[in-house]
């Protein structure tokens, strides 16, 4: 969690609002966790081969913040190869309609063009919907 989020928190209007971003703070949070739900366990190389333009540094900082969230759960076997497996908990499941609705809202307003995202203007929306 950003530190200048958390202090906004207890001093911001919208702090439930506030207070739930910052727990989806950062790029690769909210993939992470769609990926989870969509799949249930995954281990640490999976999610790597899922999400090919995060490195491995990220990878590892964004999960242990969203363990310390309590958000997910990691599981480790002492065998040779070590075997680590991320779930969600379920805190973190609740968070499925909020990824649902941001997946839902993606799909209808946003085109994925090579490398860039671009955001629809309201006019080609309107006829996605009716398509």
């Amino acid at each position: 969690m950003s530190k200048p989020r958390a202090k906004l928190t207890l001093h911001f209007p919208g702090c439930p609002v506030e207070s739930t971003l910052s727990f989806l703070d950062g790029k690769w949070k909210g993939v992470i966790l769609h990926h989870l739900l969509e799949e249930g366990t995954l281990r640490f190389n999976e999610l790597r081969r899922r999400i090919p333009s995060v490195t491995q540094r990220m990878l590892t900082k964004q999960l242990r913040e969203l363990e310390e969230a309590g958000l997910l759960q990691r599981t480790v076997f002492a065998i040779v190869p070590p075997r680590v497996d991320y779930n969600l908990t379920p805190l973190g499941q609740s968070l499925e309609p909020v990824v649902a609705a941001l997946r839902a809202w993606g799909q209808q307003h946003v085109v994925c063009e090579g490398r860039k995202s671009v955001v629809l203007p309201q006019a080609e929306t309107s006829s996605r919907a009716a398509a």
